[in-house]
């Protein structure tokens, strides 16, 4: 076989190769992203969910809600939440 022909049959194998690792690559890091621990540089725990899921579409409807919400109420209800979760971490914590 002649070298020439060897080192284009080899690129082509190579080319061939990486294009797989390519597409394998892209298909798992659309969902992979979601398993790795926040402490390992995954997703935050205030991430917003994926598109196309149930828990996007009721994201999606209450932050349209606040969205309408007079900036008044928004506040109220921004300290209501704030002050909750301030009680629940602080009797945990005991």
């Amino acid at each position: 076989m002649p070298k020439t022909l060897r080192s284009v049959l080899v690129l082509v194998a190579l080319a061939a190769g990486l294009s797989g690792c390519g597409t394998v690559n892209e298909k798992l890091s659309a969902g992979m992203g979601d398993y790795v621990p926040q402490w390992a540089g995954g997703l935050p725990a205030d991430a917003p969910p994926r598109p196309g899921t149930p828990q996007y579409d009721a994201y999606m409807k209450e932050r349209e809600r606040k969205r309408l919400l007079p900036a008044a109420d928004r506040e109220k209800e921004e300290q209501a939440q704030k002050g909750a979760a301030g009680t629940t971490s602080a009797g945990a914590g005991r």
